[in-house]
C-alpha cells in the first residue's frame, strides 16, 4: 500500500502524473491521510483546483482508497520529523511514519527527509 500526498491524488485524478509516478500506483494500493480530504477541500474552496468534489465519480473513488485517521500514532510520529514544512505535509509524512506506508510525493521539502519511507 502505498500513502499518497495531496497533489498526486489530484494528479492521478487529473490523469497528469509523471509515466514513472503511473507505473509506481499502477502496482500498489492507494492510502491517504484523513488531512488530504481536508487539503483537497480548501484547494477546491479557493479555486486552485477543478475537481468537482461532489459528483459521485469522486466519491466513488475516494471510497476504494484506504483513508488513514489523524490519531495519537500518527501525532506521536510528528515528533520523529527531521523537516519542518506546511502542518499538512508534516502530518501526511508522519502518517507513512505510524504505519511504514511508503509516501509518494513530488514535494522537495519532504524528499529530504531521512526517516520518511518513500517508495523508490
Amino acid at each position: 500500500m502505498l500513502n499518497l500526498d495531496t497533489h498526486i491524488l489530484i494528479h492521478a485524478l487529473n490523469d497528469t502524473l509523471t509515466p514513472r509516478e503511473k507505473r509506481v500506483l499502477s502496482k500498489e494500493s492507494w492510502s491517504i491521510s484523513a488531512i488530504v480530504l481536508w487539503e483537497i477541500y480548501k484547494l477546491h474552496q479557493l479555486k486552485r483546483i477543478v475537481l468537482d468534489i461532489h459528483n459521485s465519480e469522486f466519491v466513488l473513488l475516494l471510497s476504494r482508497i484506504h483513508i488513514w485517521e489523524l490519531n495519537f500514532q500518527v501525532f506521536k510520529s510528528l515528533s520523529k520529523l527531521d523537516f519542518k514544512n506546511d502542518p499538512a505535509d508534516e502530518i501526511i509524512a508522519a502518517t507513512s511514519i505510524a504505519y511504514n506506508c511508503p509516501l509518494v510525493t513530488r514535494d522537495k521539502h519532504i524528499l529530504r527527509s531521512k526517516v520518511t519511507p518513500f517508495f523508490r
